[in-house]
């Protein structure tokens, strides 16, 4: 048992130290190339602002880093220190209900890792975006935002948690499937409800106010038979200057949400592009096609939970007792971060893949890749994104293909 410990043990720390030298390998790129223009970028940015974003994209990373370290020594420290068999055993001690035993297990879980984000989450808020021009909100708002959160998270992930046990108590032998069936379900609720419901409790929405603008952008989804039940601007300045725009609604009715400094920092055009770009993810069918094989890959991952947590193996490894099915799943948990990890190079290649192709589609849309290369400009320089990031990060952690990419391809398009 041992030695599969030592193995678990390594073969995390190998997995951090590989993330932590790719985020070396990204800040010293970034500094080999912190007053490089790339190409396509000139009279939009320069040497100075190209200062400032590396300033900006070193502090937060530097932060993540510290946060990062941080969480993974306390991380370890419970798992290999004893601390999850104290845990465990006082969940125990208190002879709760099955279902209310775990539910309270994990919620307390989350409590902490709460509690211990809450000061970077401040630094980053107040300290960095407030720097750099992006922080609008009030240490008010700040607070009321976060007991809304707090509350609203509690609250789902009780519903998530009870149910689930309440699954497993019911079914012992087949609940591997009810528990899956069950978080597609809700997971499809929540993104049904979260524009009526979550995201009033956060922010106010409004009409555009634009004259002529929600005309052209229903216009504009007729041309790819979408339809279009409501086009509203949300109150993002109250927070950030960071700008954003997104489609919610499940199935052929759809609703446009933009962020208040979108509008106030793109015309229409670029607007249109960035609304085209967004039409091309639902066209090109992307979400439905991340659902099916997230789903897919989920079935498979909880039906092999299942049969490793029908031995005590996890349990034996780590010396918990009493045998319980909570702490076995955070032992899995754990193991499967380590398995997991690689999987985020495929994750992201898809992805990006999927970012190209909404891009193409946009530009054949609106019928020009101008509109759609002045939106990717203005982003990445009102956002002060990082324009030199190492090929092997972008790699494994972007979702999106890097900025200087997608500038050169669009401009490419119009050749």
């Amino acid at each position: 048992m041992k030695n599969y410990l030592v193995i678990i043990f390594i073969s995390y720390l190998f997995v951090i130290l590989f993330a932590y030298w790719l985020r070396f390998l990204n800040f010293s790129y970034l500094k080999k190339h912190d007053t490089d223009i790339p190409s396509g970028f000139e009279g939009h940015i320069d040497e100075e602002l190209l200062k400032k974003t590396k300033e900006y994209t070193l502090e937060h990373s530097r932060l993540d880093l510290i946060e990062s370290v941080l969480n993974n020594i306390l991380l370890l420290i419970f798992l290999f220190g004893g601390l999850l068999n104290l845990y465990n055993s006082w969940i125990s001690s208190l002879r709760l209900p099955f279902i209310v035993s775990g539910t309270l297990f994990f919620i307390l879980l989350s409590y902490a890792g709460t509690v211990l984000s809450i000061p970077f989450g401040l630094y980053s808020t107040f300290r960095i975006e407030n720097k750099y021009g992006f922080r609008t909100i009030t240490c008010k708002l700040w607070v009321i935002d976060f007991i809304k959160s707090t509350l609203l998270s509690t609250f789902l992930m009780g519903i998530v948690l009870s149910v689930a046990f309440w699954i497993i108590h019911l079914s012992p032998h087949y609940w591997w499937l009810g528990v899956w069936g069950f978080f597609l379900l809700f997971s499809l609720f929540i993104m049904y409800i979260s524009p009526y419901i979550i995201e009033p409790l956060f922010h106010k929405f409004s009409p555009i106010g634009e004259e002529g603008l929600e005309e052209r952008i229903k216009e504009l989804m007729k041309k790819v038979h979408i339809k279009i039940s409501k086009v509203f601007k949300i109150d993002a300045s109250k927070r950030s200057r960071h700008t954003n725009a997104y489609f919610t609604g499940i199935g052929r009715v759809k609703r446009i949400i933009l962020y208040d400094t979108l509008l106030e920092n793109m015309k229409h055009d670029e607007i249109l592009a960035v609304l085209a770009h967004e039409a091309g993810h639902w066209k090109k069918k992307h979400i439905l096609k991340q659902i099916i094989v997230l789903e897919f890959l989920s079935l498979i991952g909880i039906y092999i939970s299942f049969r490793i947590l029908q031995t005590d193996f996890l349990v034996d490894l780590f010396q918990i007792k009493p045998d319980t099915l909570f702490a076995k799943l955070v032992i899995l948990g754990f193991i499967g971060s380590i398995i997991s990890f690689p999987f985020t190079l495929l994750s992201n290649y898809i992805s990006r893949r999927f970012e190209k192709e909404a891009d193409m589609f946009a530009v054949k849309l609106i019928k020009n890749s101008e509109s759609m290369t002045r939106v990717l400009l203005k982003l990445s320089k009102d956002n002060l994104a990082n324009l030199h990031p190492h090929p092997l990060y972008a790699a494994f952690y972007y979702s999106h293909p890097p900025v200087v990419q997608r500038v050169k391809y669009l401009r490419e398009l119009s050749h």
